[in-house]
């Protein structure tokens, strides 16, 4: 009998772990539901937000993009809503994320095809001239805006971004791990609750050395990121994070649009002096911008700075500024 509890304790926990993981998905689908629109391009449903000045012209368009473990709602939060306040503002859930789909597959994951999927879904808001900001992982992203997709983007910004490749990232192994039917069946039994009870480390190593700020995680839908789906899709664009900034970064040199950097000199996330000032420096012209003291998340720890420098580089590459009734018009 004792030999029969052992053998199906295994058994036992991958199904009370696949149960929780379910039951927690379904609450969290409904705590959390969709706050902005859909569109759909190549197939792919992308859930994206848009907002702008009331009343007013905007003064161009600031297009968003999240980090890892993340979604569009936090994105309105550090940076969108204040800036939604001169500028025509869209913030996109990434392809896998918040409310957006994503095809199965690795190759869907790579920063080139993101960013092909969502120059897409900007091209059918009828976006030019764009600043693209992308914090993070999609500091892996933003660069093929000015490489790749010219026609919307106007200007590009990374913020605490991932863009070079670094010593020993070679993770071939990884790769293959993700692509296993051990890793499909992890992420929908016991992946979530572990990650959970993670969390509260995460969130103070994400922000640190700044606190972060009260109530974050609800208030920016990040409890969406624990879903069995969304955590699998985070996990195979860390999968492909390497290759992919491997294979971009010896095109750096030919970006030819305005380019701002921005990064704390404290961020124990990304490595400010690998990717923020290699990448600085392979652009011709870009700008860099350090925050002593700043760490992964300089949108909360200096909001003001990090605003200013944007709205300082959209008022040098926007077009004229758009009536209100085109604003409507494109939505």
């Amino acid at each position: 009998m004792t030999l029969l509890l052992v053998l199906a304790a295994p058994f036992l926990l991958l199904i009370l772990g696949a149960a929780f993981t379910y039951l927690y998905a379904w609450t969290i689908e409904r705590r959390f539901p969709p706050t902005g629109q859909f569109l759909d391009v190549e197939g792919c449903r992308l859930h994206y937000r848009e907002e702008g000045p009331q009343g007013n012209p905007s003064h161009g368009t600031i297009v968003i993009l999240h980090g890892a473990s993340s979604n569009l709602v936090e994105s309105m939060l550090g940076m969108g809503a204040a800036l939604s306040q001169r500028y025509r503002v869209i913030a996109i859930d990434r392809p896998g994320h918040g409310w957006s789909d994503r095809k199965p597959g690795l190759a869907e994951a790579e920063p080139a095809r993101q960013a092909e999927l969502i120059a897409g879904a900007l091209r059918q808001l009828n976006v030019r001239s764009a600043v693209i900001v992308g914090h993070s992982w999609s500091g892996t992203i933003v660069p093929h805006f000015a490489l790749d997709h010219t026609d919307v983007a106007g200007a590009i910004v990374v913020l605490a971004g991932i863009t070079t490749p670094w010593p020993g990232g070679t993770i071939g192994w990884y790769r293959r791990l993700i692509e296993s039917w051990t890793s499909w069946l992890w992420f929908r039994t016991l992946a979530v609750p572990i990650l959970l009870v993670l969390r509260p480390w995460m969130k103070k190593k994400t922000f640190w050395p700044q606190r972060p700020p009260k109530g974050i995680v609800t208030k920016g839908f990040i409890p969406l990121a624990f879903r069995p789906r969304a955590y699998e899709v985070n996990m195979q664009d860390f999968a492909v994070m390497y290759d992919g900034v491997l294979r971009q970064s010896g095109r750096y040199k030919e970006i030819r649009l305005p380019t701002l950097v921005i990064a704390g000199d404290a961020d124990e996330i990304v490595w400010t002096d690998l990717h923020s000032r290699c990448f600085a420096r392979e652009v011709p012209g870009a700008e860099l911008i350090l925050m002593p003291g700043i760490g992964h998340m300089p949108q909360y720890a200096d909001q003001q700075t990090v605003l200013c420098a944007i709205e300082a580089l959209a008022e040098r590459t926007a077009p004229a500024a758009l009536p209100k009734a085109s604003l409507e018009a494109s939505r």
